[in-house]
């Protein structure tokens, strides 16, 4: 699921970025070589209804986390995001039963970073214990474990560590520590190469930001042969690859018994 950005994005939320102009057109270029990207890996892309009231909009994963069983709809910790979850809400009811974080908690999906049963959520500017707290409690029954995280200098734990393939982590060591994530081989981006540690991993598939090109020699040599995607203007607005979609097997909610 992916959503259109919006010709407002300019005026988004910023919290360690200083804000730069965005070309909206550029943006939106940038955007459709990425939903081309994720078709090339084998994903069918359904648009969400726009939002162009919402500047931050195209950046879909904070409004859910998306699992096997259910999705929970989150509470955006900007309070001009809150709107967006609707739209979200309304599409995912048709693939998932829904939970959603409920005040005063509040919980971005971008600071959740799902590896099989295992679930890190970091603490951030837009997600808190309370949030977290809930989330866990959703998930009990479905055997997930949640850890809590500490990491700095970026909004998201998603902007700083990402799933590479199974059980493998690409991370900001100018970020977070590679020994947060028990159990995980982990693997440093390049010096200097932090927005490469946003990455995709879908079907087999890595898609890497086009800034991080020694990250993706890196990749490389270890037999990932990684998607540079061009990224830099959705960057502006502290927004990474995953951000911009919410990935999903199609199954009704009965499927899931």
């Amino acid at each position: 699921m992916t959503r259109a950005v919006s010709p407002a994005i300019g005026s988004c939320e910023l919290a360690f970025a200083a804000r730069r102009r965005i070309d909206p057109h550029r943006a939106a270029r940038q955007h459709a070589a990425y939903e081309d990207a994720l078709r090339s890996a084998g994903c069918a892309i359904e648009r969400l209804a726009p939002a162009d009231q919402h500047p931050d909009g195209v950046f879909v994963e904070d409004t859910a986390v998306v699992l096997d069983e259910i999705a929970v709809i989150a509470r955006p910790g900007a309070e001009s995001r809150r709107g967006e979850t609707e739209t979200t809400a309304g599409a995912l009811s048709a693939y998932r039963t829904l939970a959603e974080i409920r005040a005063p908690g509040t919980l971005d999906g971008g600071d959740v970073l799902v590896s099989g049963k295992d679930l890190f959520v970091g603490r951030s500017r837009r997600t808190d214990g309370e949030g977290i707290r809930q989330l866990e409690a959703v998930l009990a029954p479905f055997g997930y474990r949640v850890f809590a995280l500490e990491f700095g200098r970026c909004l998201h734990l998603k902007t700083a560590a990402t799933l590479i393939g199974e059980r493998q982590i690409l991370f900001d060591p100018d970020r977070i520590d590679g020994d947060a994530f028990p159990g995980h081989e982990t693997v440093p981006v390049a010096p200097g190469e932090g927005e490469a540690a946003n990455a995709v991993c879908v079907n087999g598939r890595v898609m890497l930001s086009a800034s991080g090109l020694r990250t993706g020699e890196r990749l490389a040599a270890r037999g990932i042969e990684p998607i540079m995607i061009a990224n830099d203007e959705l960057a502006k607005a502290e927004g990474g690859l995953s951000c911009c979609s919410l990935l999903l097997e199609l199954r009704t909610p009965t499927e899931h018994g």
